[in-house]
């Protein structure tokens, strides 16, 4: 097999001698990242002196996929969203969109259950295939020399780094609530130190962190939830009707999309270590069962918190702790004035569940990074987790004081862009590869067994000009968002365009590109 990674393994070694590389599997053995001496070689042997993970992008072999545990595919999730920023997407419904409970609490079931699909779905073919989900990507519809992969990795490294940024903000909000005499960048350098310790050595230390990492932040919104209901603080804001409440559903519904869906571009780097035969099915439930019941309960609480700054026309503790610190000031005006030096430290464990949900971010990333050119697969994965943290500071440190703004204008293009990506993925899926068994993952890396990616890469366009035509932004609204609620804001249907124009576009396309070029 002319396999890329072959070569690549023979660079990083150094050395003429043949590599640790199964042909027919397409699987690189953990012993083969220390042959050689090359530097890629040397700092992968001072990783394993350490119990750093040393593998990047590359197939996992069957007798390495060691990892039985359901539950460590369900806490993942679990840990990952009992946390402030999901807390936080229940809490953007009133102040941005003018929505009560009510209407708030159905956007957000319906919304998180259409968006955690493709993550439980996508998290299926880690352990079918031992690849992460931008080597899964490659066999499905793209090929590095027509650019659609690289395309698609650079969207992933734009999220996963926007959304540790816009996590750790909170975080830092959070801190400064209890200490005002902490500024917001030492917050956020605190949680970013915090993240890179446990990313740095890998996966089985991310499972392991996130494992048990919901326990204390789960018994903090047990506290929020049991203050709150017995301050009797809650109004019960009743819900509008026409073209006004029709804009302000779907604009929020596509922000509780786009941080549902935001694990899907890297759901399957999380089952990798799994055995193939793992039954799709369990694999999928327990990713549901982790992800999906824990947004309900986080966004849920967060409605409902946030209907007290309505309390005397918005005069109340709640509105200007709001106002002052975000989530951080409504926690505070809710837990500082009733249960006192306790309710500062809930607030700081929930500043550091930040790094529950930091963690697969900045992890994912640094894969992602080392698919993105040839020459970073030459740096170990290890070493882009350092240099991610820099670049996420770097954004969140200046993003501090914008940050309702940065995350509403987030959380859209995180919905935009994935709906167009599981449009052309799930097409292929089930049209073309007619499910699991037309798929050769031992090709991931086989650039002459790959499809050419130009159907993709069109696709995609179109699913841009679908978004650009139904999204509706403070900078732009498109000609559909504006008839799909009230004038000039409209209804934000941006991500439903884009994965339509995408999928039907790319189920055409592919037709007419799988006729010529054969793959």
């Amino acid at each position: 097999m002319d396999s890329t990674l072959n070569r690549d393994v023979e660079k990083r070694a150094g050395t003429a001698e043949p590599p640790l590389f199964d042909h027919e599997s397409g699987a690189v053995p953990a012993s083969s990242f220390e042959h050689g001496n090359s530097l890629y070689a040397k700092l992968q042997r001072l990783g394993g002196k350490i119990k750093v993970e040393q593998r990047g992008i590359e197939r996992v072999p069957e007798d390495e996929r060691t990892d039985n545990s359901y539950w460590n595919i369900g806490s993942m999730w679990l840990a990952a969203n009992m946390v402030v920023p999901s807390f936080t997407i229940g809490v953007l419904g009133q102040p941005l969109f003018n929505l009560g409970f009510i209407d708030s609490a159905l956007i957000i079931i319906f919304f998180n259950f259409i968006s955690v699909l493709t993550v439980c779905f996508f998290s299926t073919f880690g352990a079918a295939f031992g690849v992460t989900t931008n080597g899964f990507v490659s066999v499905l519809v793209w090929m590095v020399g027509c650019q659609a992969h690289d395309l698609v990795a650079l969207f992933n490294v734009l999220a996963c780094l926007g959304w540790a940024a816009a996590n750790i903000i909170v975080g830092a909000q959070l801190i400064n609530a209890v200490n005002p005499d902490v500024p917001g960048y030492a917050g956020i350098l605190i949680i970013a130190f915090c993240t890179l310790a446990v990313v740095f050595f890998g996966y089985q230390v991310v499972h392991a962190y996130e494992y048990w990492s919901w326990i204390p932040t789960f018994i903090v919104f047990l506290v929020v939830l049991g203050v709150f209901a017995h301050s009797g603080d809650f109004v019960n804001i009743p819900m509008r009707s026409g073209s006004i409440e029709l804009g302000a559903v779907l604009s929020y519904g596509s922000t509780v999309f786009g941080f549902g869906t935001g694990y899907t571009s890297f759901a399957a780097d999380y089952t990798v270590y799994q055995p193939s035969d793992r039954p799709r099915r369990k694999v999928f439930l327990a990713t549901w069962l982790g992800i999906f019941p824990t947004l309900l309960f986080t966004e849920l609480l967060g409605a409902a918190l946030v209907t007290a700054i309505t309390l005397n026309g918005g005069d109340n503790p709640y509105n200007a702790g709001y106002q002052d610190n975000g989530v951080g000031g409504l926690l505070g005006a809710l837990l500082f004035p009733r249960v006192g030096g306790f309710g500062k430290f809930c607030v700081i464990i929930l500043a550091l569940s930040i790094v529950a949900n930091n963690c697969p971010n900045i992890y994912s990333v640094s894969l992602t990074l080392m698919v993105m050119g040839r020459c970073t697969r030459h740096v170990p994965r290890f070493v882009w987790t350092i240099v991610a943290t820099a670049i996420y500071i770097a954004i969140a440190i200046p993003g501090y004081s914008q940050f309702e703004a940065v995350l509403e204008n987030f959380m859209h293009f995180i919905g935009y862009w994935l709906a167009i990506y599981e449009g052309i993925a799930l097409t292929e899926h089930f049209v073309f590869r007619r499910g699991f068994s037309g798929y050769q993952p031992e090709d991931y890396d086989n650039r002459d067994k790959l499809p050419p990616g130009i159907a993709a890469l069109l696709a995609f366009c179109c699913g841009v000009v679908g978004m650009v035509t139904g999204m509706s932004q403070s900078w732009y609204v498109g000609p559909i968002a504006k008839s799909a609620g009230l004038a000039p804001a409209g209804g934000d249907v941006g991500f439903e365009l884009g994965f339509a124009f995408a999928a039907s576009s790319y189920a055409i396309l592919r037709f007419i590109e799988k006729g010529f070029f054969k793959r």
